[in-house]
């Protein structure tokens, strides 16, 4: 049974809460789609100030759109085009400040102003992306960075 939590005022502590949350959901479920949507739901019910949360996977060369939680989302990006398909490109975080700035943005909701997108490795290949917009600018920082990374190097192990 998953339980909310209420969060402290220590963002570390909190993230290090969730990926022990995410653990707790995850770990004994073989299926990927399951643990992609309670993954997105974690995080949607976790973060604060974003609008939209969800996961890309990879398919035939693209990034094809997995579990989420937010409205309606662009169905393929190809490698290389808008945040996404840079991070997977280049297999590593892209944090963007201002989406408005970001040469070739894919703007799939108006509202969105910031972005994070890390991608999900297995064994040396990119299997997809988590994506996470805000309808703030420079909503992320390092830390989310860093712990946004842990908890899809967790998830991963999973998918």
């Amino acid at each position: 049974m998953f339980n909310v939590e209420t969060y402290s005022a220590n963002t570390e502590k909190n993230y290090d809460l969730v990926i022990k949350q995410l653990k707790a959901l995850i770990e004994d479920e073989k299926n990927a789609i399951a643990n992609l949507s309670n993954a997105s739901a974690l995080l949607n019910q976790f973060l604060d100030r974003i609008n939209w949360v969800g996961f890309y996977l990879m398919e035939d060369g693209e990034l094809v759109l997995g579990p989420f939680q937010g409205l309606p989302a662009c169905v393929r990006i190809k490698l290389g085009k808008g945040v996404c398909g840079t991070a997977a490109s280049k297999k590593e975080t892209v944090r963007v400040e201002d989406v408005h700035a970001f040469p070739g943005h894919i703007a799939c909701d108006a509202a969105s102003q910031s972005e994070i997108v890390v991608p999900i490795l297995k064994n040396g290949n990119v299997i997809g992306v988590l994506d996470i917009d805000s309808p703030e600018k420079n909503r992320f920082d390092e830390l989310d960075q860093q712990k946004l990374e842990e908890f899809v190097e967790v998830l991963a192990q999973y998918i």
